[in-house]
């Protein structure tokens, strides 16, 4: 990835119209920044195709706004760096606009005869077996989309509280409607004791 300086002064017109007068050198930031850029592009994406071309893409804006750059607000890293956040965020929405597309041989392993988890009965009977502040802070959190802080506000209660009152009811949910039956598979009344 790193280019001699022997390179750069051979580089074809193109390569060096991107040294400014008064600006950055392209080509030794991409030397210098590229593999962490890279690196920082791979580990928020976990796609090494997308993450080169969100590199691509940081320079190129770089390069279209470099007049915005100035090494008294911050170093040239910095720079980079927030301009391939701003890449990566954008990556993140445009994926989130597509459809997942699911492999036809995916759907054929799906089960029908088996209940469904988000059946509204089946969540309004594992629902009403919680305790009343479990439910409270599932029906708070999860379905009305408050957030922990606003809910410790209108009750009292410490958002610890609340993070571990939902943790334990969406536990219980779970266990409940994965049941085959419908059954409390905490229920141990029905069980023989050894």
């Amino acid at each position: 990835m790193t280019r001699s300086s022997r390179d750069r002064d051979r580089a074809p017109a193109p390569v060096a119209r991107l040294r400014p007068a008064a600006g950055f050198d392209l080509a030794e930031a991409f030397d210098a920044h590229g593999s962490a850029l890279l690196g920082f592009a791979v580990n928020a994406l976990r796609d090494r195709g997308l993450a080169e071309d969100c590199v691509q893409e940081t320079f190129l804006r770089a390069w279209r706004s470099q007049a915005s750059y100035s090494p008294e607000r911050g170093s040239l890293r910095t720079w980079l760096f927030a301009i391939a956040r701003n890449v990566v965020v954008d990556v993140h929405r445009s994926m989130q606009r597509l459809p997942r597309l699911v492999a036809a041989d995916v759907l054929e392993d799906v089960p029908g005869d088996e209940r469904d988890p988000l059946d509204p009965l089946a969540m309004a009977e594992a629902l009403a077996r919680l305790s009343e502040p479990h439910r409270a802070v599932v029906v708070a959190i999860h379905l009305r989309g408050e957030s922990y802080s606003e809910l410790s506000e209108a009750t009292g209660v410490p958002v610890a509280t609340l993070r571990t009152r939902a943790f334990y009811a969406l536990r219980a949910l779970r266990d409940h409607l994965a049941a085959p039956d419908g059954t409390d598979p905490t229920d141990t009344t029905d069980q023989e004791r050894p």
